[in-house]
């Protein structure tokens, strides 16, 4: 795998774990109904979801879809980390131990 095959992918799991995170802002920040859709951390969120769409696509023609996909793995760990120091949630032991087991299994199929 090439330097510029494995930005594009950290890109666009980065990209997926950012939606993520905004779309989960947004639902703190306002309490579900119409209004939701135009709360702007909700917006942000979706926008980073269609980028991450272009920048994936763009991955996937470069790379093996069997070695692209549990790439997206990096994003629970990214979510996790992020989550604990912008969302104030929980990141204990025991999560600590599958981001350890999920940062390994990546590592291996990055590797392969």
């Amino acid at each position: 795998m090439t330097l510029l095959t494995f930005s594009l992918l950290l890109v666009g799991v980065l990209l997926n774990a950012g939606a993520q995170l905004l779309l989960k802002a947004g639902t703190n920040a306002m309490p579900l109904g119409p209004g939701l859709a135009f709360e702007p951390h909700i917006l942000g969120g979706l926008a980073c979801y269609v980028v991450s769409v272009v920048v994936w696509v763009v991955a996937l023609s470069r790379v093996p879809v069997s070695i692209a996909y549990p790439m997206l793995s990096i994003g629970y760990v990214v979510n996790a980390i992020a989550a604990r120091y912008l969302l104030g949630e929980a990141l204990t032991p025991m999560r600590m131990v599958g981001i350890g087991i999920i940062v390994l299994g990546v590592f291996v199929v990055a590797r392969s």
